[in-house]
């Protein structure tokens, strides 16, 4: 049975003195770094290169040195750069200087579940992943609210890995919305899950929509914005994450929930959840993890093609008009 970690579960006593090395100062590696500075921990920031991030961090009043010298100085380490980029450093900048009782701590299971990286077995290895983007983990830090996240121990060289994993999510402010134990794979899976399958499914029902409300000749401005310009729809998933996506449904008057409901089987397509089941499928085998490897090495050229033709819509014009539009007022 999966655990659900409380901000009482922590205890930031146990990181009392320890010098925690961020390595990396992009949105999150920064976020991470300002909430654990605030919670009262050493923070020092590690950097591949000199430039905006590292200047940022240095009148932001961090301790910055090159990624090296910070792995040999703390014997904690939270690595917040991207998955893509995450090997490479790892292999050449952090794995030579890992020594015996250090931790280290990701924000995605990523490189773990398919064995891009593969730590020593002489150290901590654990998992925190926040389920926010990076600006809200700092702003919701700073008002005092919670955020949800996953924790997970992928190795527990000392027998005190989840003792060093609560703490460390209790300074990030992790634990005040609730942190949902699970194993590094379920998380990859998951969030590799939603950005396949969720994420093109809304993009191509909005588009689709979109085109055949204006084919239909409704003012261009007038489908976008009831679509999802006005933040209506925004709404609706706000207060499904806070009641549930029935009692959302319901929170709307009769006439919308008698047509939500009674056109609901429409809708119910079986080709979707075989495509659904196709792509869980490629994420556990691991054949994304290899497609996306081949994408980075050869420079991006399909995600470049892709996105290319994307912006070529015409849509996108209309959207932007349409923002603008209302956006004066």
């Amino acid at each position: 049975m999966m655990r659900i970690y409380r901000d009482e579960d922590g205890d930031l006593g146990v990181l009392s003195g320890v010098p925690v090395g961020v390595i990396g100062y992009g949105s999150m590696g920064r976020s991470v770094a300002l909430n654990l500075r605030d919670s009262g921990l050493d923070v020092r920031v590690g950097v591949r290169n000199l430039d905006e991030s590292s200047d940022l961090a240095a009148l932001e009043r961090f301790s910055v040195a090159k990624i090296e010298d910070v792995v040999q100085a703390c014997p904690l380490l939270f690595l917040l750069i991207a998955d893509d980029i995450m090997p490479e450093v790892y292999l050449t900048r952090i794995s030579p200087h890992l020594r015996r009782g250090q931790t280290l701590i990701f924000a995605s299971g990523f490189n773990l579940t398919f064995r891009y990286i593969e730590p020593p077995s002489f150290v901590d290895v654990g998992l925190i992943a926040p389920r926010t983007l990076a600006a809200q983990l700092r702003n919701r830090y700073v008002q005092k609210q919670g955020f949800l996240t996953f924790v997970a121990a992928n190795q527990d060289a000392s027998g005190r890995v989840w003792r060093t994993i609560l703490a460390l999510a209790k300074a990030c402010g992790a634990l005040r919305g609730g942190a949902l134990e699970l194993s590094v794979e379920q998380e990859t899976e998951l969030d590799l899950f939603m950005q396949q399958a969720i994420l093109p499914a809304f993009h191509h029902i909005m588009v689709t929509a979109a085109q055949f409300l204006i084919d239909e000749g409704y003012p261009p401005e007038a489908a976008m914005l009831d679509l999802y310009v006005s933040g209506e729809l925004n709404e609706y998933i706000e207060r499904a994450s806070d009641n549930g996506l029935l009692h959302a449904l319901r929170q709307g008057p009769a006439i919308a929930q008698f047509g939500a409901f009674t056109r609901l089987e429409r809708f119910k397509e079986l080709k979707m959840e075989r495509l659904m089941a196709v792509t869980l499928e490629e994420i556990r085998r691991g054949r994304f993890a290899q497609e996306w490897s081949r994408e980075y090495a050869d420079g991006y050229p399909r995600l470049k093609r892709l996105l290319h033709e994307q912006e070529q819509l015409d849509l996108w014009e209309i959207e932007q008009q349409t923002i603008e539009l209302f956006r004066a007022y």
